[in-house]
């Protein structure tokens, strides 16, 4: 949600111009179990929280979800900005030796104009927004979760509109690991619920996730159970073969499953799920973490990203 200062250095600008050649190959189970993730004072919920203290709510909000670690998206195109937004998560995090966990979501045709659509206004701008939000990386450890639904949902794009679409993915990865090599990337696998394990990992292969990835992540903004995404992204894992790649899983709003009708915008009923966690048991899945605010909206029940005090208190209830 925030954006950048054009300053990047004249390696990281022919990393970027080379495009997919970091090939991490991570060993499974490499984020350590013990990771600490960012907790962000200045999330929503948590300024809900810290402006609302006698509201009914508050007590159950501010311990259920203002008190877990969450994601911090960059959603919102400002180009002139992004690395010092960026800058101001990483060194928040570093200085509570904390990982954090950033959602890169600027993409061209992002949810395909649907209730999040917008972006950067083409590949070219969003190729500098990307080079922008690697350099405010810093030095220390951070998850980025790049581009939510741009490998899932391509139904907008041409042949040609996708293929640039993955090259861009895949230069954007690298620009990444060319700013900061402890950063791990993982790109977007859709979910259980979706496409079929074998032709997300075909687009994940198409869109450079073996050479420019270190992981894929599942269930973005989604409500699929925790044992059918573990199944999932293992076997969108093993369709693409010994890459030594590994996966997170958002857990935000998936503590009662999907919605009776499989409803994904704000439906009621849901609950939170797992906190926040690199303990999974699992060396196939480095994190479960909240990547959806809880108590954001995906867009029908308010604006897209909006917070909502109403719904977010029942989740956490």
């Amino acid at each position: 949600m925030r954006l950048p200062r054009a300053f990047v250095t004249a390696a990281l600008a022919t990393a970027f111009l080379v495009g997919a050649g970091h090939a991490p190959q991570a060993v499974a189970g490499e984020l350590p179990g013990d990771t600490v993730f960012f907790t962000d004072s200045e999330s929503q919920v948590n300024k809900w929280v810290a402006a609302n203290p006698s509201d009914s709510r508050q007590p159950r909000i501010a311990s259920r979800i203002g008190s877990q670690p969450q994601a911090v998206w960059f959603a919102r195109y400002s180009p002139s900005t992004v690395t010092a937004d960026v800058r101001r998560v990483t060194s928040a995090a570093a200085g509570k030796n904390q990982v954090p966990v950033l959602v890169a979501y600027m993409i061209p045709n992002r949810d395909c104009g649907g209730a999040s659509a917008g972006g950067a206004p083409d590949l070219a701008a969003y190729d500098t927004w990307a080079r922008n939000f690697a350099a405010g990386l810093g030095s220390g450890s951070s998850i980025v979760i790049l581009e939510p639904d741009s490998i899932a949902l391509i139904s907008c794009l041409s042949s040609s509109e996708l293929s640039a679409r993955y090259a861009s993915l895949a230069r954007a990865a690298s620009a990444i690991h060319a700013a900061n090599p402890k950063a791990r990337v993982y790109f977007d696998a859709g979910h259980s619920a979706w496409n079929s394990a074998s032709v997300q990992a075909s687009r994940l292969r198409s869109a450079g996730v073996l050479t420019s990835g270190d992981g894929i992540y599942s269930n973005v903004s989604n409500y699929n159970r925790t044992a059918n995404e573990v199944a999932f992204a293992k076997s969108v894992l093993s369709q693409l073969g010994g890459s030594g790649l590994t996966a997170v899983i958002d857990t935000s709003r998936n503590g009662n499953g999907p919605a009776p009708d499989n409803a994904w915008c704000d439906p009621h009923g849901r609950k939170l799920g797992e906190n926040p966690t690199a303990n999974t048991g699992d060396p196939a899945i480095d994190a479960y973490l909240w990547i959806k605010l809880p108590g954001e909206l995906d867009g029908c029940a308010g604006a897209a990203g909006s917070f909502s005090p109403d719904y977010a208190y029942e989740l956490a209830g």
